[in-house]
């Protein structure tokens, strides 16, 4: 595969073009497109909201007649179907483009190199895999929909430095500093889905909305609320865009949910004969795919995060960790079954450190 710096420097820009949308296009993937013309920029653009026109569109439309014999730099590939928009892959062809540089191939199987295939297909140049890492990693929930038909899940936790995210008494605000949990908003704003746990809710009752951040979407909250215990006046349902998931529970509280517009999920897993159903995490997982949810976050307690990573179903972890000592009697991180043996201590790849305040978070993936 040839290719050159300016490849390399047009792609990047459309990486940049592309992420302008990281707040509102799922469930649509994030993209961004250049068109290069005499080594000018003469169109750019990006996918911004689903149902509006695709990265490409915005591009040519600036571009005009100057897209002929020019170079398209696409941070995926062009889509060959016809969805709420007509396929782009038709538009660049007539728009007389003479070369298509493609960052990633689409994981939709509705496309997936077909795309490809047509632009080709008219005589028009292809390159496929410029800046692909950096592709993949805008959008990680579409790609792992795509393909694994599940969203990309990411488990967020603030602790102290000894791992502790509360005192034996319950009380934990605020370990973390305000930059910390600013940060925080950021990852709501690009889920599609935050889920918590009922526990959560009946001792902070928080909303879980976005505040820190400007973006027209609220992602959808979740409750993990296996006896259905919510209160109908929590603060998480009072807009209506929430999703109760339940094991168990009361009929009339399940219509007045209903009636006030809260999605409810039926989902009791098998349970040991005596004890209480709890909420299959799995089944959840399914539900928020079909919605379609792209990428999830979790922020709950020890033991419903426990639970999640017991289950397989986190991709990677946000940790905040606070210059803080709370002591062995606090509180701690995940609740999860004693090891004995070092062999299966699970294994982090650090992605990222970075300071906030005095606070430290370290991204990591499992």
């Amino acid at each position: 595969m040839q290719v050159s710096s300016q490849d390399i420097e047009w792609m990047t820009r459309a990486l940049r073009l592309a992420a302008r949308g990281l707040y509102t296009t799922t469930p649509n993937p994030r993209v961004g497109c250049v068109i290069v013309n005499h080594g000018q920029v003469v169109g750019e653009g990006a996918h911004l909201k689903a149902g509006e026109p695709h990265a490409e569109v915005h591009a040519l439309r600036a571009a005009g007649e100057q897209a002929r014999g020019a170079t398209a730099y696409v941070t995926l590939e062009p889509c060959s179907h016809f969805g709420r928009t007509p396929p782009c892959a038709d538009a660049l062809v007539n728009a007389g483009v003479s070369r298509v540089v493609v960052a990633m191939q689409d994981p939709n199987p509705l496309v997936a190199g077909n795309g490809i295939a047509r632009l080709q297909a008219q005589g028009i140049a292809v390159t496929v895999g410029v800046c692909e890492a950096q592709a993949l990693a805008l959008n990680p929930g579409f790609v792992l929909r795509m393909t694994q038909q599940r969203p990309y899940v990411r488990l967020k936790v603030a602790a102290s430095l000894d791992g502790r995210t509360a005192l034996a008494n319950g009380d934990s605000q605020w370990i973390t500093s305000a930059a910390a949990r600013r940060d925080v908003h950021h990852w709501r704003a690009q889920s599609c889905a935050i889920i918590t746990g009922i526990a959560s809710i009946l001792k902070d009752d928080s909303s879980l909305t976005v505040r820190e951040v400007k973006t027209p979407r609220q992602p959808l909250r979740v409750i993990v609320d296996s006896q259905l215990r919510i209160p109908i006046d929590a603060k998480v349902l009072q807009d209506g865009n929430a999703l109760v998931a339940y094991a168990q529970g009361d009929a009339a509280k399940l219509e007045v949910l209903q009636v006030m517009g809260v999605r409810t999920l039926h989902a009791p897993n098998t349970t040991v004969p005596g004890t209480q159903a709890q909420v299959d995490l799995a089944v959840l997982m399914q539900a928020l795919t079909a919605l379609p949810c792209n990428e999830v976050l979790i922020e709950a307690g020890a033991t419903l995060s426990g639970a999640f990573l017991q289950s397989g179903l986190v991709d990677e972890l946000l940790l905040y960790y606070a210059p803080k000592l709370m002591g062995h009697t606090a509180r701690g991180m995940f609740a999860l079954p004693e090891l004995t043996q070092m062999s299966a201590v699970r294994d982090l790849h650090i992605l990222d450190v970075r300071q906030f305040g005095q606070d430290l978070r370290i991204q990591a993936k499992l």
